[in-house]
């Protein structure tokens, strides 16, 4: 008979500091941040056992982000409280842990549950009547192929059914809003949108503002 577990899921931000970490190192700064907290922690089975924890979203490199949500597992219930203010004592500059709460039970797991993304896109550099129209194209377009570089290849694939919304805002600090399919299927990327409105993500701050998951 398995040991029975409680799985919480804590909301964070990614800020300037980690901006170039990668997913990877992400990974292992939540496991240390996780094992210095003293928390009593659920591990994976095998030959190297592992602290049991998933991201909702995986960041891309250079993204900030206001809205994460990692899944990890404990081998005894606390009261999130507790586990909130114990991982914030812990937490590496740049990593601001917001919210800690029980899963409940049956609930299926976090990347599962993923239906859409929120991004805002500052552009310094941008023509904004120019934006605007390219993003009205977008919109209207039936069809957006783009080619990029995945795993050493290239590959082109149809943007389009990917974006739910773009806008332009104008108002304060100019930037591009987006809102992205990212489910088990098909994930929406910031900067393949970019490169589709003829933009150079480098030239972007891209931050990931809101996180949409269905609810079961």
């Amino acid at each position: 008979m398995s040991a029975t577990v409680h799985t919480y899921e804590a909301r964070f931000a990614r800020q300037q500091p980690i901006r170039y970490i990668s997913h990877l190192d992400m990974t292992r700064a939540w496991e240390r941040m996780l094992r210095r907290a003293r928390l009593p922690l659920a591990y994976s089975e095998g030959f190297n056992p592992r602290p049991r924890l998933a991201f909702a979203a995986p960041l891309p490199v250079g993204v900030l982000s206001l809205a994460d949500i990692v899944e990890f597992v404990l081998s005894q219930p606390l009261e999130p409280e507790l586990v909130l203010a114990a991982l914030q004592q812990q937490a590496v500059p740049g990593l601001a842990i917001h919210q800690v709460q029980l899963v409940p039970p049956g609930r299926a797991a976090l990347q599962a549950r993923m239906r859409q993304a929120t991004y805002s896109v500052r552009l310094p550099a941008a023509d904004l009547s120019g934006l605007q129209q390219a993003v009205a194209r977008l919109i209207a377009a039936d069809h957006v192929p783009v080619r990029v570089m995945r795993q050493g290849q290239m590959r082109e694939y149809d943007l389009r059914p990917l974006v739910l919304e773009a806008s332009v805002q104008l108002d304060g600090d100019p930037s591009l809003q987006l809102r992205l399919r990212h489910d088990q299927q098909a994930t929406g990327r910031p900067g393949d949108i970019l490169q589709a409105l003829g933009l150079d993500a480098a030239d972007a701050e891209i931050t990931r503002t809101g996180l949409i998951l269905a609810e079961a």
